[in-house]
């Protein structure tokens, strides 16, 4: 497949944050209608997700696991879809400037998925990927602004929270 970047308005810390949150894996999974945890405590190495996407009259489910995290960075996760095979989902985040540049490697690992690659189905993995990643965006976008606006006016804090949570 490829690797495709995507800058997002605010700050890595608060894109982990929506990331690290496994209850709103539907709410950043193109086409998914819910989800909910299987085992572990997400994003830990192992933690599995499972969820259900639907496309018309179909549904089909899938699982999430969380293969490999480094807290606040990368998260690299194995996605499972039945008949359609796992497919490998790094997932790294930069800091850029005040911003955050999220960068998103999806390649097939097993399945009908890695055998059947053709242009077509590889222009259809774009846009999803586009329309995930610009989901993401406005996912934490809207974090950032419902934090701004529950701030205090006048209060003077920092854009990103201190070793004990706080933003003062």
């Amino acid at each position: 497949m490829a690797v495709r970047r995507h800058l997002i308005a605010t700050s890595p810390r608060t894109v982990w944050d929506v990331l690290a949150d496994g209850s709103r894996c539907a709410d950043r999974l193109v086409g998914a209608s819910s989800s909910e945890p299987v085992r572990g405590q997400w994003p830990r190495g192992g933690a599995a997700i499972r969820y259900e996407v639907r496309l018309g009259p179909v549904r089909l489910p899938g699982e999430t696991v969380v293969r490999h995290c480094e807290w606040g960075e990368t998260l690299e996760l194995e996605a499972r879809a039945g008949a359609l095979g796992t497919v490998r989902i790094a997932v790294e985040l930069r800091p850029w400037g005040e911003e955050c540049l999220v960068i998103v490697d999806e390649h097939p690992l097993r399945g009908a998925g890695g055998r059947l690659r053709n242009p077509v189905l590889e222009a259809l993995t774009r846009v999803r990927r586009r329309a995930a990643l610009a989901g993401l965006a406005e996912l934490c976008e809207a974090e950032a602004a419902a934090w701004e606006r529950r701030r205090p006016l006048g209060q003077v804090v920092a854009r990103e929270p201190g070793p004990n949570g706080t933003r003062v």
